[in-house]
């Protein structure tokens, strides 16, 4: 078909989603070190219009609301010749306790680095 799996772009959001995180001065990696997982308990996505194969594309992610239990990010995948998004999306997030595996509150260090961004 020549186009961008459908498949992938959660990939991507991923990808994107860590890069934010880290942009806060923040890792995944530190968040596990601390006890807390953040597991995917929703995706939704929209094709509005196919991207080809080895067109370079931007993956903006947006937070709206400090997260308490649920960090919820929105997505617009876009390239340099569509000015409207070709794929629209939201992914919600737990924080989760890794020894309980029950949901618990975001950690005080991610709120403030998070609050500063939004």
């Amino acid at each position: 078909m020549g186009y961008v799996y459908y498949g992938r772009y959660l990939e991507y959001f991923e990808v994107a989603r860590t890069e934010m995180i880290r942009s806060f001065g923040l890792s995944y990696r530190e968040l596990e070190e601390n006890g807390v997982m953040l597991p995917v308990i929703h995706s939704e996505l929209e094709y509005k219009i196919p991207i080809h194969y080895d067109v370079e594309m931007e993956i903006k992610v947006m937070v709206f609301d400090v997260p308490q239990v649920r960090l919820q990010t929105f997505y617009e995948v876009l390239t340099q010749d569509q000015k409207t998004p070709h794929v629209i999306g939201e992914v919600s997030l737990c924080f989760m306790d890794s020894e309980s595996r029950r949901p618990c509150r975001a950690p005080d260090e991610f709120l403030k680095k998070v609050t500063k961004h939004i």
